[in-house]
């Protein structure tokens, strides 16, 4: 299976936040969609892994960032590339916050959506989480990022590989599992972090 058929899936890109006590962290998804209409209700889609993920099964509520055409791949791999559980991802940052004191981002953001959980399902790598929005806030007329957008434009190109030196395995970038055999099947997901092949990095001998 080409995987790489499934970006043309229109998708947005989204910076998803939480707080549990005095705790906030956030990560980017890219699942979210409007199901309903009265009430307004909307689906999202973590990977089980994140610890977001974890915080919002606990808290109930968040804040959705939803990235515009202006973000730039600094503020994705800030929170989408590193953990909240090895870093204070809004550490040193000045950040705004809705109604639940769940800070959002106030730059690259062209709206914010409040919302509360009210079921949740485990879909195996994700949990989907169906939300009744309580507040939502437009912040500029930028276009929104799609995710077609981020994989052609936004995210860095990968490297040429090296041809003078053999390939003995793969990295991945988002959590350093490392695949030891020199060929990375095409339909491969990390046992850790549940990401593709895209996403992972020749290791060379």
């Amino acid at each position: 299976m080409d995987k790489k058929a499934l970006y043309n899936l229109s998708y947005g890109v989204f910076m998803l936040s939480t707080k549990v006590g005095e705790k906030v962290n956030g990560c980017i998804t890219n699942t979210c969609m409007q199901v309903a209409a009265n009430p307004v209700r909307i689906a999202i889609s973590v990977l089980n892994t994140n610890l977001t993920c974890e915080m919002l099964r606990e808290s109930g509520v968040f804040a959705l960032s939803i990235l515009d055409e202006e973000c730039m791949y600094e503020t994705i791999r800030h929170f989408g590339m590193q953990s909240g559980r090895d870093v204070d991802k809004f550490g040193n940052m000045t950040i705004q916050k809705d109604s639940n004191g769940i800070p959002y981002l106030g730059w690259h953001t062209c709206a914010v959506i409040s919302a509360k959980v009210v079921s949740s399902e485990d879909l195996g790598t994700h949990t989907l989480f169906i939300a009744e929005v309580t507040d939502a806030m437009k912040l500029n007329d930028h276009a929104p990022l799609t995710y077609a957008d981020y994989q052609n434009r936004v995210k860095p190109k990968a490297e040429p590989k090296q041809a003078e030196r053999p390939i003995i395995g793969w990295r991945c970038k988002i959590c350093k599992f490392v695949y030891e055999e020199s060929e990375l099947p095409e339909d491969f997901t990390c046992p850790l972090c549940g990401h593709g092949p895209e996403d992972f990095e020749p290791i060379y001998g």
